[in-house]
């Protein structure tokens, strides 16, 4: 058993890491938007319920004996499509096909033909191991729950490990190379107790049919299962969201929140396992923990929005502060165990609860597991779609823990009728239950004070499934100043504009000789496509914004403020507004431009890597027209080496760290770009956008750097496979405004 435990933990370790980075090779092809990563999460659940299906049917047809060698081959098979997932998911899938699917039903069925094999190995692996160790009744459940209790860990181990320290170090390909080793390691251990195997598969009971079924059928604890598996993960998106915007939704912040749900999912496990042999009857510990668990999420919830208005976190994790920097990770990662660890823990428990009420023969072991395992992953793949896809866009995240809280109480109503000693308890968590219902706050002023909106100013805001944006009308200290905006969390500019960011649009098109169509990847609050529009020349400026709600937010900024920028980037004709991927839309059509540009994006920030990778450089080149420029901020010298390898002509302006590149030299004259940003004209669109703007010159009067095709490059540092600033703990991040490093 110990050896197996091992095996399982290994198992469990190696599967959560590919799942980590196939779900981002699959973003390059699906998209970084909430309802691609729906597909590819959907699509990858699918495998899983796919291999439970086949597990259960399979499983009791094997003796023991041959039950753990499928289970060894699993893992062999995992292992084998771990180390071919670069060619096959990425070169082939992503890269390859990413012009030749657009529709939402072929991006699912494409990345569930990508993954389906391993995933389907990974669902048969519990019903097959199931069916080795199922040598006595009695210590049946204990046995399955300890397994997967390990496992559990395993993969929460993966989870945290592989984003805080493996993806950094070794990139997506070092990664999946690692996760084999372990898949390996899996399908080996086994080899070695195969000897001590019974060659004979056990005999059906013979009982009477009331007593096959003591605490209800299959059916039933399968449709319980999925309402379980529905409100458990509808929480993990939950956490996510808020603890996004505690966190700033940097790399390693989902990683943190996937991994501590886990572990605390896999101890819960553990411990229930010893609990249950002792069990008369596991039904009340089942609905007890379970309402239980959601009770503790939702008050910690409330607990963590409560303390983020009080100074004592408002002064250190507040919105407008910058919390990258390693004392605010310390401190958002302990509240991303606080918040998360106690009721992962407490529903962890339910698991082998619910072996304990289903197995009750030994014959069916491995169906009977495979069957509740399907209804889990069934519930887990309803809970991730229903409420990120569905009830995030149409309640918000307050109305979506109000359907959890009924869905709970039905649960718990369903046991009441039934309950004879835990009737008092389950009476208590139902009225709790309720309460938190009639209590949780509105979308409104849940985010308003998670942005620390203070009394009486001005603010708007707007969230669905694919994010949450607010601007408020006052920034940091006192007096008036410009408001603030907010994209999941973290302040992404200023309305009115930041002159950057108003300069950073304006590049490409003052440069060109022609502009005609322009393209900016990324809206943000606005500033960059803003001053995209400085030319009279430009007849197209399309923009395109991975999170929704911004677009929403903009409008009504424009409504309350007419007299601002915002007001006049909406109503210029020229302007189209899209809601999408900005990298994925390079892929659809065969429009070329004069000038794209891409609104500034922290590199620090999760999936940033995708649009400041060589991949994307070379494939932004192949959409510009002859003689086409390209413009984006430069954060770190990564970035510049990367932007010079992909283009034989660049320029570095300093101190606002925008490079412009081209296939062709760049009409570039440093003295007569500064005059030209002197020039009454633009300087009156700035204070269009700015009032407050005085002098853009200053922002490139710094040195200019200029790369020609004869100028020596180094390998590009930042690709799809190794973003190494998005994993910024793991590599320094090699600022502009610093020295270069030799």
């Amino acid at each position: 058993m110990v050896r197996l435990t091992i095996a399982f933990f290994c198992s469990g370790f190696g599967a959560l890491l590919c799942q980590i980075v196939w779900q981002r090779m699959l973003g390059v092809f699906a998209g970084s938007d909430t309802v691609s990563a729906a597909l590819v999460v959907g699509a990858f659940l699918g495998g899983l319920g796919l291999g439970s299906i086949l597990g259960a049917k399979l499983a009791d047809r094997l003796p023991p004996r041959r039950a753990l060698l499928a289970f060894a081959l699993c893992e062999a098979g995992v292992a084998l499509c771990a180390l071919l997932s670069k060619p096959f998911l990425y070169d082939l899938i992503a890269v390859g096909l990413s012009d030749a699917v657009e529709q939402p039903l072929a991006v699912f069925a494409l990345c569930f033909a990508g993954l389906v094999i391993p995933t389907t190995l990974m669902g048969a692996s519990l019903p097959l191991l199931a069916r080795a160790i199922a040598t006595d009744l009695e210590s049946l459940a204990t046995r399955i729950g300890t397994l997967y209790g390990w496992n559990t860990l395993g993969a929460g181990l993966g989870a945290l490990l592989g984003g805080w320290v493996i993806v950094g170090h070794l990139g997506y390909p070092g990664a999946l190379g690692f996760a084999a080793a372990l898949n390996l390691t899996a399908a080996l251990i086994p080899l070695t107790l195969m000897h001590a195997m019974p060659a004979e598969a056990p005999r059906p009971a013979a009982r009477a049919a009331a007593q096959a079924e003591p605490f209800g059928g299959l059916r039933l604890w399968c449709l319980l299962v999925f309402l379980s598996g529905y409100v458990i993960v509808a929480l993990e998106i939950v956490w996510v969201r808020m603890l996004g915007q505690v966190g700033q939704y940097h790399a390693y912040l989902f990683p943190t929140v996937l991994g501590t749900f886990l572990l605390a999912d896999g101890l819960g496990m553990a411990l229930a396992a010893r609990m249950v042999r002792r069990m008369k009857d596991p039904r009340p510990a089942f609905f007890l923990t379970q309402g239980g668990g959601f009770v503790l999420a939702v008050a910690l919830l409330g607990v963590l929005w409560w303390a983020m208005g009080e100074p004592l976190l408002a002064d250190r994790m507040g919105a407008d502060f910058d919390r990258f920097h390693h004392r605010a990770i310390v401190l958002s990662t302990a509240i991303i165990v606080v918040v998360v660890a106690p009721p992962s823990f407490v529903i962890g428990m339910t698991f082998p609860f619910v072996q304990r009420a289903v197995q009750q023969d030994l014959a069916s072991v491995g169906a009977r597991v495979g069957w509740v395992q399907l209804a889990n992953i069934l519930g887990n793949a309803a809970g991730s779609i229903g409420t990120g896809l569905v009830t995030f866009h149409l309640l918000g995240t307050m109305g979506t823990l109000v359907l959890l809280a009924v869905l709970s109480l039905a649960l718990l109503g369903f046991w009441l009728r039934q309950a004879r000693r835990s009737r008092p308890a389950i009476l208590a968590l139902a009225g709790c239950t309720a309460l938190i219902a009639l209590a949780l706050p509105s979308n409104q002023r849940f985010w308003s004070r998670m942005h620390g909106l203070p009394e009486g100013v001005e603010f708007a805001w707007a969230e669905d499934r694919s994010g949450i944006s607010f601007w408020r009308e006052f920034g940091e200290g006192e007096g008036r100043a410009p408001g603030r905006f907010f994209i999941m969390g973290h302040g992404q500019g200023f309305v009115p504009f930041l002159e950057q960011h108003i300069l950073l649009g304006m590049l490409g098109p003052l440069l060109h000789p022609a502009p005609e169509r322009v393209l900016a990847i990324g809206v943000g609050s606005g500033g960059t496509p803003y001053g995209a529009a400085v030319n009279p020349a430009t007849r197209e400026i399309r923009a395109i914004e991975l999170v929704a709600p911004v677009l929403d937010t903009l409008e009504e900024i424009a409504r309350e403020r007419p007299e601002s920028g915002v007001a006049a980037l909406l109503a210029d004709p020229r302007l189209r507004l899209e809601y999408g991927d900005g990298r994925r839309a390079l892929t659809r059509g065969d429009e070329r431009y004069d000038v794209i540009e891409a609104d500034a994006i922290r590199p620090q920030s999760s999936h940033s890597g995708l649009l400041y990778s060589a991949e994307f450089l070379a494939q932004l080149r192949e959409r510009l027209a002859p003689g086409g420029l390209y413009v984006q901020w430069a954060p770190t010298w990564r970035v510049v080496d990367t932007f010079a390898a992909a283009f034989p002509h660049a320029i570095l302006l300093t101190p606002i760290q925008a490079m412009i590149g081209s296939d062709r030299p760049i009409p570039f004259d440093h003295a007569a770009l500064m005059e030209l940003l002197r020039r009454p004209d633009i300087a009156a669109h700035a204070r269009r956008g700015n009032a407050a703007s005085t002098d853009l010159s200053r922002l490139v009067e710094g040195g200019v750097t200029v790369w020609t095709p004869e100028t020596p490059r180094a390998a590009p540092p930042l690709t799809d496979m190794f973003p190494r600033d998005e994993f910024f703990l793991n590599h320094a991040q090699l600022d502009t405004w610093r020295p270069r490093p030799d």
